[in-house]
């Protein structure tokens, strides 16, 4: 019982933790990567596919994406999505190839865009916590079930603890490695 508990608390701290690792890919840096592309929709066919279905994104250089449709139709209908996404890009078509400059940031950029991994730093702390009270609540009412002893309760909340101090450190690591990345020039 304590076990299945524990193993749920670990199985869905570790989501809390992807979730974090997506959140922090999409924030970008100075350098260009394709999955700042990742959630751009475009229309194909009458419907929303994401990018990636329709075009090859590829990085050009370390400031310089490109992006190659498979359909030369597509070429304005992929520019025009990247145009109106809230990354705030000016793609250059040159045929059926488009290319992304990325600009650099500004040290004010840079601060803000720390302030937001700061926050969803701090919200997966939260979701940690609360699973760690889930469980802690789970684990006090098996006892007073009487379905487990005190000693085990108690024993089974360190374990808690000390799962939950892990991923909280995880946390932090990611935080330090992205807030790094991001104030390098």
């Amino acid at each position: 019982m304590i076990d299945e508990i524990i193993a749920d608390a670990r199985t869905r701290m570790g989501k809390s933790i992807e979730s974090l690792k997506q959140e922090l890919g999409k924030i970008r840096t100075g350098r260009a990567h394709p999955s700042l592309l990742d959630h751009i929709r475009v229309e194909y066919y009458g419907s929303e596919v994401p990018l990636s279905q329709v075009a090859k994104v590829a990085v050009e250089d370390s400031r310089t994406l490109t992006v190659t449709p498979w359909e030369k139709p597509m070429v304005q209908v992929v520019e025009k999505a990247i145009m109106t996404s809230d990354l705030g890009l000016n793609p250059n078509s040159a045929g059926t190839v488009i290319r992304i400059p990325l600009p650099a940031l500004t040290e004010e950029r840079r601060k803000d865009l720390v302030r937001v991994v700061r926050a969803e730093g701090e919200a997966a702390r939260v979701a940690i916590r609360n699973i760690r009270r889930d469980a802690n609540n789970d684990f006090k009412e098996l006892l007073k079930e009487k379905e487990i002893s005190e000693d085990e309760a108690r024993h089974a909340e360190e374990e808690i603890q000390k799962l939950t101090d892990r991923f909280v450190k995880e946390v932090d690591k990611l935080l330090a490695e992205k807030e790094t990345e991001l104030m390098e020039i």
